[in-house]
């Protein structure tokens, strides 16, 4: 196949099926995915038909097996870049099994920088995390803010996952890449089709919020109500999905159009707001007009206490700007909220 090729790890989840509708709408390129359901559905490719009216191809493959990778990519003869998602994600879920999150969000990049090597793909943008900063002092976080003992095995391997793309940066000639360092990704699609739908119990406070809403669960718990923060929760950057999804993009094209300085580069994703849990459930709960059945507990192990985000080198290297507020985010989510409920009807 001869038209320039985007691949796209981790296809089928949260932000990389939202990435790939940016994808379609603002690019021309052949989009193809790399997915094994490990945390998704492949009814996710039907969502994105439904929003973007183009198939996409996705092929179940375990990134931690490089000869399935190769096999896939052998297909194609023009692959442009790469945009690795995929990952575990979970930090309560890191903290009980260490071994699995280390396993399989190492080894899936060390075979997919590998194939980059041998193929000669040129550009890459890598899914980082706000984790990777831990319990900072000084807030807004900047890129140049020291990186600090990582909370959870997550963020560990978000830590070692930067460094081994920088090493491998300053290895080879003619290797471009981003580091995104997301914040917290909340809501979901405008066209309500699309959203997060994580196949166990959700660890992220927005998911946990809807599901508490409809009564999936029956009663969310606050983690935590001492921090030093201004109403003792744990205070947040909460980034629309498709925000971020945009951003990719930009990045992306960023490195086709060789504007790059450095071999690597790094940004920040977040509004550059602090939202804290109790704000956040307060935002909720006043666009869906709905109360919700919450109560605090103890602190959870792996949580920071606060991180929010200075997006000032995004917005001017990438001429990007976050679009959506808490209360959309919110209102967002909800809806996709509803529209699954109606589904499963």
């Amino acid at each position: 196949m001869n038209a320039n090729t985007i691949i796209v790890t981790g296809g089928a989840g949260y932000i990389g099926s939202h990435t790939i509708i940016e994808l379609l709408d603002k690019t021309n390129f052949n989009i193809i995915s790399l997915d094994n359901f490990s945390n998704s559905t492949s009814k996710t490719f039907d969502r994105i038909f439904k929003i973007a009216g183009k198939q996409v191809k996705n092929y179940n493959v375990d990134l931690c097996n490089k000869e399935a990778i190769d096999l896939v990519l052998s297909k194609y003869t023009n692959i442009i870049g790469i945009i690795h998602f995929a990952a575990f994600k979970s930090v309560p879920e890191s903290v009980e099994k260490p071994l699995l999150y280390y396993h399989n969000n190492i080894e899936s990049l060390v075979n997919i920088l590998k194939v980059c090597n041998e193929r000669n793909i040129q550009n890459f943008i890598f899914s980082s995390s706000c984790s990777v900063y831990g319990n900072i002092d000084e807030l807004p976080v900047t890129e140049r803010s020291p990186l600090t003992k990582a909370e959870s095995p997550y963020a560990h391997t978000k830590q070692i996952g930067e460094d081994m793309v920088k090493a491998f940066c300053r290895s080879i000639t003619n290797f471009n890449a981003v580091l995104l360092r997301y914040f917290n990704p909340a809501g979901a699609h405008q066209s309500a089709l699309i959203g997060e739908l994580p196949l166990g119990p959700p660890s992220s406070l927005v998911p946990i919020i809807t599901r508490t809403a409809v009564g999936i669960i029956p009663k969310m718990k606050v983690h935590g109500s001492n921090y030093k923060t201004r109403d003792g929760s744990c205070i947040r950057d909460y980034i629309h999905v498709s925000d971020i999804a945009v951003a990719h993009v930009n990045a992306l094209n960023y490195l086709l159009e060789q504007k790059n300085k450095q071999a690597c580069e790094i940004f920040n994703l977040g509004t550059g707001n602090g939202i804290s849990v109790f704000e956040a459930i307060n935002s909720f709960e006043k666009v869906s007009n709905t109360k919700l059945n919450y109560e605090v507990g103890p602190r959870r192990d792996g949580d920071v206490e606060a991180i929010y985000a200075d997006n000032t080198l995004a917005k001017i290297v990438l001429g990007w700007e976050p679009k959506y507020n808490i209360d959309e985010m919110m209102l967002s989510a909800w809806k996709w909220q509803l529209h699954l409920q109606e589904g499963n009807k």
